[in-house]
């Protein structure tokens, strides 16, 4: 089996490992052009372009596939190159571009798709943010035959995984990545063996989308019970960090746990800021414990070490 990997973030860098561990032949690289990163603002490759070069496979960064968009020759220079290279399949993890059916169809096998979360539910950008913010029991990853539509494709594998209350999306990420890279290299094994993989369409029932994750989301209103609070403050970990306006501060929050509240005080008002107690905030609904927390151009400390340098008993959150 030839494969054309597309990818760009750790989700999917992980997923090429796997692939080109187990012994695939990577033929391309698809990944999306460098982007300016870190305080200089400097190039930055993508994760999956750093691991091609670093073992030696082709790379190439069209800024769109789509022969109608705004750089026709660039998705022209690359539909050329994808017909020229030799392949069985593409596989596709967080690539970030579009696929047009005119890329869709050159690969014998079609492509391939890795989805974080049991299809049809979070369909879209961000379905780990999503499942963790929604308060979700699992999610999983669906091997998915890839169509025009938003990941509407017919299902080849699924396997279910727990969310852990203490997941965030960071941790919720990594075991995701390694369970699709897993499942990818099986599907793969499958389908040149020629056991076939079973299409399974959609169920009608059950979507939802996973619209992409903004930066205005993550000011937290204390208005809302503390049960949403704690699920948005790991919603946000680790981009782009829950915050919240203390005394005219914006600080970030990092970890927190919701708790019963029977003060009767308004929202945002700090019940408790000590060693013994943390600091504790009364919400629309319970409270919310604070565990970590981070002031601008500080570190995340813990609450028992954050207060001496930041003390929060006679405050508020806006």
């Amino acid at each position: 089996m030839k494969i054309i990997f597309a990818g760009t973030p750790e989700f999917a860098a992980v997923a090429l490992k796997n692939l080109h561990q187990a012994g695939f032949e990577i033929a391309l690289v698809l990944s999306q052009p460098d982007r300016p990163a870190g305080r200089g603002m400097h190039l930055q490759a993508s994760p999956v372009k750093q691991y091609a070069l670093a073992h030696g496979i082709p790379v190439a960064q069209p800024a769109s596939l789509r022969l109608d968009g705004k750089t026709p020759q660039d998705a022209q220079d690359a539909h050329a190159l994808l017909r020229a290279t030799a392949h069985d399949v593409m596989v596709v993890a967080a690539y970030g571009l579009i696929l047009p059916r005119s890329v869709l169809d050159i690969p014998r096998h079609g492509c391939l798709n890795i989805h974080a979360s049991l299809l049809p539910r979070w369909r879209g950008a961000a379905p780990i943010h999503r499942a963790i913010e929604a308060g979700d029991r699992d999610t999983g990853i669906t091997i998915m035959q890839m169509e025009e539509g938003l990941d509407t494709g017919p299902m080849l594998l699924t396997e279910r995984m727990q969310i852990a209350p203490d997941d965030t999306t960071g941790s919720l990420h990594d075991k995701l990545a390694a369970l699709g890279g897993e499942m990818i290299v099986q599907a793969l094994r499958r389908l040149g063996q020629g056991d076939g993989l079973v299409a399974t369409p959609q169920p009608e029932a059950g979507v939802t989308y996973a619209a992409k994750i903004s930066k205005d989301e993550a000011l937290l209103d204390f208005s809302q019970p503390a049960t949403v609070l704690a699920r948005k403050i790991r919603t946000f970990n680790p981009f782009p960090g829950a915050c919240a306006v203390f005394n005219g501060v914006t600080l970030k929050l990092w970890q927190a746990q919701a708790l019963p509240d029977a003060a009767g005080l308004p929202p945002g008002s700090v019940l408790a800021a000590n060693a013994q107690d943390g600091v504790l905030v009364a919400c629309g609904d319970g409270a919310l414990r604070l565990a970590v927390l981070q002031k601008p151009g500080g570190k995340r400390l813990p609450a028992v070490d954050f207060l001496p340098g930041f003390p929060m008993e006679n405050g508020r959150f806006d």
